[in-house]
């Protein structure tokens, strides 16, 4: 798992919207906001993406690109994308690597834990959430309070 302070793992990811998602092509332009997140169509899922998709010109302001991830297809993300109306990238970790390299596994049922990311534009992690079960989410808006005290 990676610690605050250090450089965040890289990857390369296929995303719905049809192009490979280099993690590396943000650094040195962009902070970028990574959302682990269980499943597609799942219940708190579907509320928590669609949120941070909302706000997304919030996080464009910020000079913040959020990136979300999981071990569906993409597929499967751009059926949910569609349903929800999610414009933000959903990446496809089938094999589980990026969520191994953030510590976010979860090997017993082959998906990962819900978790937020932030990396600064030097590709250094500035933030890290991990949640625990019965734990609440950290909705867009506790993000974008987090890159404000971040900046300053």
């Amino acid at each position: 798992m990676p610690t605050i302070g250090q450089p965040a793992p890289t990857f390369i990811l296929a995303s719905s919207e049809d192009r490979d998602i280099d993690l590396e092509t943000f650094h040195g332009k962009k902070r970028v906001v990574l959302v682990f997140y269980p499943l597609d169509f799942s219940s708190v899922c579907s509320i928590q993406l669609p949120e941070y998709s909302g706000r997304q010109r919030a996080f464009e302001a910020r000079d913040t690109v959020v990136l979300a991830v999981n071990r569906d297809s993409i597929y499967t993300h751009k059926a949910w994308a569609k349903e929800f109306d999610i414009t933000i990238p959903l990446l496809a970790d089938m094999t589980g690597t990026a969520a191994r390299a953030y510590g976010v596994h979860r090997e017993e049922v082959g998906f990962s834990k819900r978790a937020v990311f932030i990396i600064d534009k030097g590709g250094i992690l500035r933030f890290a959430h991990i949640e625990k079960a019965g734990e609440f989410i950290l909705h867009a808006d506790d993000i974008l309070r987090e890159l404000d005290r971040l900046q300053g």
